[in-house]
């Protein structure tokens, strides 16, 4: 059914200008912030006056208007025009009722729509996107090196979790995925390019060296999806990103969801985005519901202790810090105190930040130290507290970093340590996030703290994490040592052939 599914995209005309972000569209045109974007199809650009749009969230854009009345959204994936497998596969899933993103977007998306749309973490973008994706490609099948769906994403965690997300409803319309990250094999993720992929998952740095080295080629992608395109833009990535886009199909749907707006994003949705459905769930400055925000003012000298009495809780946490050197420097200090403790930053190994990762999500270890790195693209079930031991400098940091707790409509808190040196900057910086906390001045080992986060004493028996030890297949005693006979006729055969060739 989705091969010949009517695209409502080929009946529009393609612009050759960004869109205008005003109270009317076409109000102004783009090129007041650079170049005219490059036309995608040759379609005639929209001119209009130059005024001024209006006010937008500090540091953000004020969201496009859509010209094409968007479909009404839905209040059951049953109502949606999908494959009947995905809605198996939602049932099947335990995912009944749409989050407000996904009833919005998909009635939209499934059509062809490019989309818009503005979430917090949690809030269920993954599936927003990723359901129209599979279900416009169901059916299809890819040529080697030429994937037909590109997903991309600002980090190697986020890409493994897009992935976990969408495979089971892969499997379900038969589409390979294929993840394409760094610090991972590029030859394995190569020969899964090479073998065929209708949907890649991506990094942008990894797949420009797929395409440098002629391992893959995006000349087929109909379907585009930028996830968490604010912190791309934020991490250097949209030069590489913008490289990429250029190299789709140029009358493809793309879609952009993130938690955040930037002007950064504006470029893209400017040059990339057509006549787009919006949805915002919520604007991304601001307190979530569910989630309670603490500043705790502590004392220098008593600022680790507190640290460490907040880790020695019952039930996970996340701790965050600047640098790759303090986050091991505490993992070390929790692990000496008897707090099964684990570091997670850019230093560490693809494979060490899986195992890091899959021993927290099962309890293994209760608390990980993390730089940024993990600030998004980490889903764990009911983690209850974030906590900043390093205030961010950055607004959007710290909800991203927030987002860690508190998803899909679960309570969390949010606690952040400032020292008297820094609570003029945190004042500032919760003002930029639209966050009024709640400011409590705490002391190691006070009932305050404790009820704040649960923190007590830790045992201060050292402990260690040692990675499972995976069970080796047992090799039956009787064959131990011996040859086979064929592997012994070959030998055999070979030295033959080497006397015969000395002679």
């Amino acid at each position: 059914m989705n091969p010949t599914r009517t695209n409502v995209r080929s009946s529009r005309p393609r612009r050759t200008e960004g869109s205008a972000f005003g109270s009317t569209a076409g109000s102004r045109r783009g090129a007041r912030f650079g170049s005219p974007a490059p036309t995608r199809s040759g379609g005639t650009g929209r001119s209009g006056s130059h005024g001024r749009r209006p006010a937008a969230v500090r540091g953000e854009f004020a969201l496009p208007e859509t010209i094409t009345p968007a479909l009404p959204a839905v209040e059951a994936f049953a109502d949606l025009d999908m494959p009947a497998q995905l809605l198996a596969t939602l049932t099947a899933q335990g995912v009944s009722v749409p989050f407000p993103i996904q009833g919005a977007t998909l009635p939209n998306t499934l059509a062809g729509r490019d989309a818009l749309g503005r979430g917090r973490t949690g809030s269920g973008k993954t599936l927003a996107f990723g359901l129209a994706l599979l279900a416009r490609t169901a059916g299809q099948r890819a040529e080697p090196r030429q994937p037909l769906a590109l997903v991309l994403v600002p980090t190697r965690e986020l890409a493994q979790q897009v992935t976990d997300a969408l495979t089971p409803y892969a499997r379900s319309v038969r589409l390979r995925l294929a993840t394409v990250v760094g610090g991972m094999s590029i030859g394995r993720q190569a020969n899964a390019l090479r073998g065929g992929a209708e949907v890649v998952v991506a990094t942008p740095g990894r797949l420009k060296d797929l395409i440098d080295r002629g391992d893959c080629r995006l000349n087929q992608v109909a379907i585009t999806v930028l996830d968490e395109a604010d912190q791309m833009a934020d991490m250097g990535f949209m030069p590489q990103v913008t490289a990429l886009l250029d190299q789709v199909r140029p009358e493809g749907q793309r879609m952009l969801f993130s938690a955040t707006l930037d002007r950064n994003v504006d470029r893209l949705v400017r040059r990339y985005l057509t006549d787009p459905v919006v949805h915002s769930v919520d604007p991304s400055a601001g307190a979530v519901t569910t989630m309670e925000h603490h500043v705790l003012h502590v004392h220098g000298a008593d600022k680790h202790r507190t640290t460490t009495e907040i880790a020695a809780r019952e039930g996970r946490v996340i701790m965050f810090l600047d640098t790759k050197h303090a986050v091991d420097r505490l993992t070390r200090d929790l692990l000496n105190s008897g707090v099964r403790a684990a570091a997670l930053h850019g230093g560490k190994s693809q494979p060490q930040r899986t195992r890091t990762l899959a021993q927290f999500k099962t309890g293994h270890v209760t608390v990980l130290v993390a730089t940024n790195v993990a600030a998004r693209g980490i889903h764990v079930d009911d983690l209850d507290l974030v906590v900043n031991i390093d205030p961010p400098t950055d607004h959007k940091d710290y909800l991203h970093r927030g987002g860690r707790t508190a998803r899909a409509g679960e309570s969390g808190s949010v606690v952040t340590l400032v020292t008297p040196n820094q609570r003029r900057d945190m004042t500032r910086l919760m003002a930029a996030a639209g966050i009024v906390p709640q400011t409590t001045q705490v002391r190691s080992g006070e009932e305050a703290l404790s009820r704040i986060t649960g923190a007590q004493a830790p045992s201060g028996i050292p402990v260690t994490i040692t990675a499972p030890v995976p069970e080796r297949r047992q090799r039956s005693t009787s064959s131990r040592g011996r040859r086979s006979p064929a592997s012994a006729a070959r030998r055999m055969t070979a030295r033959q052939t080497s006397f015969d060739a000395a002679a």
